[in-house]
């Protein structure tokens, strides 16, 4: 009960976040009370909107299917991926975009550590397959602290140009490139890991513990490449 509500709290307090941030990019670019509530409105709608999916679709136990190409990933990962593409594209010249401090969405990133914390935990419930802890071979837990060291050395003490930011952004999408390589070749191709290589746990595919597929890791997505269009604008615009 206590990892569960440890997921469920870890999954509000981002969304929370992701909130504020989208709210205080509305405040920022309009002074239209009426554009400011249907924004919000809207925003808020999403975000709650797609966790009652995941919950909803969490229940029909899909997310337990572990057979080729598997549920979750055409059902929660390929969508959120879409939505950031689409969003991104249809967006990347609006004004809403430079209204979100560009340190708020490096330290955003921070919160991988947590998720790998609770990955740790996990193991021991079958929860999480050891591959895609610390103990095995996913090092997002070391990615999500350098967000803090960054975030510092460039934002606080100026110590490092923003260039440097848009390529641990870019650093970070590879990162997690590589952590759904590790889910698929653990789940499909448990041979590479070694003859004695445990099945991938089912109960991953369970609520609230799905919402890291489903919500955590492309919000992850969402923020750096959000981050990477704002840089990229700023940079542009300093070299007019």
């Amino acid at each position: 009960m206590t990892l569960k509500l440890g997921y469920f709290s870890l999954m509000v307090l981002m969304s929370f976040i992701l909130f504020f941030f989208g709210w205080h990019a509305i405040l920022r670019s309009t002074e239209d009370r009426c554009v400011v509530v249907k924004k919000t409105a809207l925003l808020l709608f999403g975000l709650i909107g797609w966790q009652v999916y995941i919950y909803l679709t969490s229940l029909t136990g899909a997310y337990k299917n572990m057979s080729f190409p598997p549920p979750f990933f055409y059902m929660l990962i390929i969508p959120a991926f879409l939505f950031t593409g689409i969003f991104m594209f249809i967006n990347k010249d609006k004004a809403w975009i430079e209204q979100i401090p560009e340190s708020w969405l490096i330290y955003y990133q921070a919160f991988r550590v947590l998720v790998e914390s609770l990955f740790v935990y996990s193991i021991a419930k079958n929860i999480v397959h050891e591959n895609m802890t610390i103990a095995g071979y996913n090092y997002d837990m070391v990615f999500g602290a350098s967000a803090i060291v960054v975030g510092l050395l460039v934002f606080q003490f100026k110590a490092v140009p923003k260039k440097f930011v848009l390529a641990w952004n870019y650093l970070g999408l590879c990162v997690i490139a590589v952590i759904i390589f590790i889910v698929n070749s653990t789940i499909y191709l448990p041979e590479l890991y070694g003859a004695d290589m445990a099945p991938w746990p089912a109960d991953f595919g369970l609520y609230p513990y799905i919402v890291v597929a489903g919500f955590l890791m492309p919000s992850a997505v969402f923020v750096h490449v959000l981050s990477i269009v704002q840089l990229r604008r700023r940079l542009k615009t300093k070299k007019k």
